[in-house]
């Protein structure tokens, strides 16, 4: 008999397995918007719904709250202007982020732990450093709000063309502006090893090479064997399944 633990590594896994593949262009059912605001949310470090406060007044933070932890951001009216946020949206996220990370920003080591509670049926490690480095803006091995609120609002609120390239970069591992068969075959790796055994239909070892052979066929179109930046975009941008992806997190909160 499966423990309940184990049924909800399976229910995660098979729908994961049934969203849209931006890799390879499948398209399964879209997800439900609620969920997926819940699911994406908890992968986030410093943001937990039962951290979350009520809008109601006298239970959001004023702007003087935001200097009181070890590391500073940015003042609200900035964020506001730098981001698809409003005030009371970013007042919000901070909340969940300093009751979570009271001094200020998110090491890799925390970022990686979160994310394996998500995924606990595989090893989320590699791709949690992945993301981890893609959320660190400034490379210094730490995240902190205004990192954390500046990448969210690319991927919930920003452009496609913005998204895409927020994407780009996450593929891009060492930051050369091109992505490799290497590169690409890491971070697929690591999605694989993130699911774990439980993936329907079972991952076999030749389907990493399958993913990353499709990914190149659709995206380098030149035929070098890298794939820069406006190709990714300008193939992207003409695969209606991918753009619909991209479109899956918008306005969720």
């Amino acid at each position: 008999m499966k423990s309940r633990s184990q049924e909800q590594s399976l229910s995660d896994s098979r729908e994961l397995d049934r969203s849209h593949d931006p890799l390879t262009g499948n398209a399964g059912p879209k997800p439900n918007k609620k969920t997926l605001k819940q699911r994406f949310l908890k992968l986030l470090p410093c943001y937990h719904s039962s951290s979350r406060p009520s809008l109601r007044q006298g239970n959001v933070i004023d702007e003087g709250e935001l200097f009181t932890v070890s590391y500073r951001p940015e003042g609200l009216d900035r964020l506001v202007q730098q981001t698809n946020f409003s005030k009371k949206e970013l007042q919000i996220l901070y909340r969940g982020f300093k009751n979570e990370c009271p001094n200020g920003v998110v090491n890799e080591e925390t970022f990686k732990s979160i994310y394996s509670q998500f995924f606990p049926q595989g090893d989320s490690s590699t791709y949690a450093h992945f993301l981890f480095d893609a959320f660190d803006s400034q490379n210094n091995g730490a995240v902190n709000f205004e990192d954390f609120v500046i990448s969210l609002s690319i991927i919930l609120r920003g452009s496609t063309a913005d998204k895409l390239a927020w994407a780009f970069n996450l593929y891009d591992i060492n930051k050369d502006g091109c992505i490799t068969r290497e590169e690409m075959t890491d971070i697929v790796t690591s999605i694989y090893d993130m699911m774990g055994k439980y993936t329907y239909p079972c991952i076999n070892d030749s389907d990493a090479k399958e993913h990353v052979d499709n990914f190149f066929r659709k995206m380098d179109q030149n035929k070098d064997g890298v794939v820069t930046i406006d190709e990714f975009l300008e193939s992207c941008q003409k695969d209606e399944n991918i753009i619909q992806s991209m479109m899956m997190f918008d306005n969720v909160i």
